[in-house]
């Protein structure tokens, strides 16, 4: 199972944690030996699978809007003035964290927004701490706008293109730590194709299309 280079440093601090128990049982200290032996592995199997990385196939119909991440439908919904359509997708501490590019595009504009860390699952997150990417699709005149939203544990956001910088539909662009939400903003020239509920893989699942 290949992991993401982030989450290697979670995996070897389980490790460390384990050898200090190692270390205690060897100098008799059974118990508290024991402990730390268990909490180190349990941890470090649990960094493995939460950092997990799965190779994907890129999507090739540029007529489709592809899910930014792995996780379940929150709301789609108009939050605000204007033909624009918010998707929210919650990501558990059980899914993919990687997001990948929605679509093919260049990058436009990158923004780190100050907020709370209320739970990813609720209303409240919309006003989370978040990394705001204004993405210009090829061939499209409207921009899409994808949001990576930090959760109650979640408290570091990573999102590597820089403006100008070209991404490929699929394209792994960043990572959010424990637990989190992902949102894409519509435009009027786009519809979405999910509905609350529905589980989406990232990269793989056609959350919207282009209509003009």
């Amino acid at each position: 199972m290949k992991i993401a280079r982030q989450g290697w440093k979670f995996v070897a601090t389980g490790l460390v944690v384990m050898a200090m128990g190692l270390v205690l049982v060897f100098s008799d200290a059974l118990i508290p030996g024991i402990i730390l032996l268990i909490l180190g592995a349990d941890f470090a199997a649990f960094c493995v699978y939460f950092f997990r990385d799965p190779e994907r196939p890129l999507p090739t119909d540029p007529g489709k809007i592809y899910s930014p991440g792995d996780g379940t439908v929150l709301s789609v919904a108009r939050e605000g003035p204007g033909d624009i359509a918010t998707l929210r997708i919650f990501l558990s501490i059980f899914n993919v964290h990687l997001q990948r590019a929605p679509c093919s595009g260049r990058v436009k504009q990158v923004h780190h927004q100050s907020g709370s860390f209320a739970a990813a699952m609720r209303e409240e997150a919309k006003v989370n701490e978040r990394c705001v990417m204004t993405l210009m699709p090829e061939g499209r005149r409207d921009p899409l706008i994808v949001e990576q939203i930090a959760g109650l544990i979640a408290r570091r956001i990573e999102c590597w293109p820089k403006p100008q910088e070209r991404l490929t539909a699929g394209q792994r662009y960043g990572i959010i730590y424990f637990g989190s939400q992902a949102a894409v903003h519509f435009p009027a020239s786009a519809r979405c194709l999910v509905k609350p509920g529905d589980k989406v893989v990232g990269g793989v699942t056609a959350i919207g299309e282009w209509i003009s």
